[in-house]
């Protein structure tokens, strides 16, 4: 509505006078948010390479940790490996089905006991052909390194579907 004196109405003049009010101190304001705006931007920027920091540090960390650990694993597979006694023969072949393959022998398992053979007493594989015609039918002590481990198996000499008494191969070792 019009006014009397042909003007706009009150409420839109006080809203103008109020707005040109704000306008004048906004420009104030302007500035001073800008410059917050501009601290918080290098508050900001600071934080950031603080945590980028941090994570190169923890990343670091990490990475020592990991070498470490492997240098540890290493060691203690070399000292395994040095507690394992020697190894006199080896197998080459098992036959599914037979007494070997059901005792859990298994090829290049390196033999180091064969029932009362071990390597301070073996000259040739006569010594373990003469313990298996004599253990025919009663279980055998075998001790073997498989994979870096040293394994105990129990193998029973007997007559089965296949060849001999075993039915594996086994191949002296040259060291």
């Amino acid at each position: 509505m019009a006014q009397p004196g042909g003007g706009p109405p009150r409420h839109r003049q006080r809203r103008a006078a109020a707005g040109a009010a704000e306008g004048r101190a906004g420009g104030a304001d302007q500035g001073l948010l800008r410059a917050a705006g501009g601290r918080l931007q290098n508050d900001h920027k600071a934080l950031m390479k603080q945590v980028e920091e941090a994570l190169h540090q923890l990343h670091a960390r990490e990475k020592e940790k990991h070498a470490k650990d492997e240098a540890e694993a290493l060691a203690e597979a070399m000292s395994q490996s040095q507690n394992l006694p020697q190894a006199f023969a080896k197998v080459n072949t098992v036959t599914p089905g037979s007494p070997a393959s059901i005792s859990g022998l298994q090829v290049d398992d390196e033999i180091v006991e064969f029932g009362s053979v071990n390597v301070n007493n073996f000259q040739n594989l006569q010594n373990i052909a003469t313990v298996v015609q004599h253990s025919e039918g009663r279980p055998l002590s075998v001790t073997v390194i498989r994979s870096g481990k040293k394994v105990h198996v129990g193998l029973t000499p007997k007559r089965w579907a296949g060849k001999g008494l075993l039915g594996c191969n086994i191949i002296p070792l040259q060291r």
